[in-house]
C-alpha cells in the first residue's frame, strides 16, 4: 500500500510543522540503498522510519538498523511492516536529542536517510561533531542544500566548511518530486558524505576551527578583519594582524575562503 493510502486508512495526515514528505517509489528507494554501498556485516541509522519502506530495505542489507521517528502516530504503522525484521530498533524520539555514539560506538555505521529538510543543517552537525561519527552518510535532501554542501571557496557557508571538514560530499542522485507524497515545493538530491578519519586539514584542535569559521560568517557582508574582531572579541587591528600572518588578504570575506586557509587562521589564533 502506497504511503498516502495507508496513511489515510490510519487517519494519519502529513504534518508540515514535521517536514514529512514521504518517499515511496521504488527506483528511487532502491538507489539510495544502491548509493550507500551496505555491506551484510554493517550497522545503519536511519532518521525518519515513516512508513518503513526504507527501513525494509536497510534490513535487508544490513545485519542491524536503528531507525529513529519523531511522530508516535506512525507507530502503529511501523509495527506492522517491520514485525517481520527483528534486526530492527525504532526510537520514537527526536534525533536531535539522541545520543547516536551511545548506540554504536566504538562499532561503526553509516546513516541511511530520507530527513527532514528544516531541520537537515542540525542533523548534519549532530552527526558529523559525534564523538563516534558514522563511515559514511547518504542523505536526502533538499537540491539546494545539496549544492551548498560541495561549495567550493567563493560561495562556501559554515556548513560547506564543515561538512568539508568531516567527509567528502558528492551528490549521486537526483529525484523528482513525484517520488514523494505530498509532493514537496522544492527538488531533491541524494548527496553522500564519506567521512575522514583524521580531518584534511592541520587544526590546533576541532573546537578552535570552529570557533573561528563562525566567527568570520558571524557578520557576512563585512571584511573578515571586521568579521572576526566582533566574533572574537579583538581590536581590528589585531585581527587584521591575525589575518596577516595567516597569509590572507584581511579584506576577503568569509566565503571565499578554502578550508586549508580556515585551518591557517586557526593556528595562528589559537597556536596552543
Amino acid at each position: 500500500m502506497n504511503p498516502r493510502a495507508l496513511l489515510e486508512a490510519h487517519g494519519i495526515f502529513p504534518k508540515k510543522s514535521l517536514g514529512q514528505n514521504f518517499l515511496h517509489d521504488p527506483n528511487a528507494l532502491e538507489k539510495i540503498i544502491a548509493a550507500a554501498d551496505l555491506t551484510p556485516d554493517e550497522q545503519a541509522l536511519e532518521i525518519g522510519a515513516g512508513t518503513g519502506l526504507l527501513t525494509e530495505r536497510l534490513a535487508r542489507a544490513v545485519r542491524r538498523v536503528v531507525a529513529v521517528e519523531v511522530d508516535t502516530r506512525l507507530r502503529p504503522i511501523l509495527e506492522k511492516a517491520l514485525a517481520g525484521c527483528p534486526s530492527v530498533t525504532v526510537l520514537y524520539q527526536d534525533i536531535l536529542t539522541v545520543d547516536v555514539a551511545a548506540l554504536f560506538a566504538p562499532e561503526p555505521y553509516v546513516v541511511v536517510a530520507n530527513v527532514p529538510y528544516y531541520i537537515t543543517s542540525a542533523i548534519l552537525r549532530h552527526l558529523l561533531e559525534s564523538r563516534h561519527r558514522p563511515r559514511r552518510l547518504v542523505l536526502t535532501v533538499q537540491q539546494e542544500v545539496a549544492e551548498r554542501l560541495l561549495a567550493g571557496p567563493g560561495d562556501m557557508s559554515i556548513l560547506a566548511v564543515s561538512a568539508q571538514f568531516y567527509g567528502q560530499p558528492r551528490i549521486v542522485a537526483r529525484l523528482n518530486r513525484a517520488v514523494f507524497w505530498p509532493r514537496p515545493d522544492v527538488d531533491s538530491a541524494v548527496v553522500r558524505i564519506d567521512t575522514y578519519p583524521t580531518p584534511p586539514v592541520d587544526v590546533p584542535d576541532e573546537a578552535a576551527f570552529f570557533r573561528v569559521v563562525k566567527a568570520g560568517f558571524g557578520q557576512k557582508r563585512k571584511q573578515l578583519k571586521n568579521a572576526l574582531a566582533g566574533g572574537l572579541g579583538l581590536p581590528p587591528a589585531a585581527a587584521e594582524a591575525l589575518l596577516a600572518q595567516a597569509g590572507i588578504d584581511p579584506q576577503r570575506r568569509a566565503e571565499t575562503l578554502t578550508l586549508a586557509e580556515w585551518a591557517a587562521l586557526a593556528r595562528v589564533a589559537f597556536p596552543g
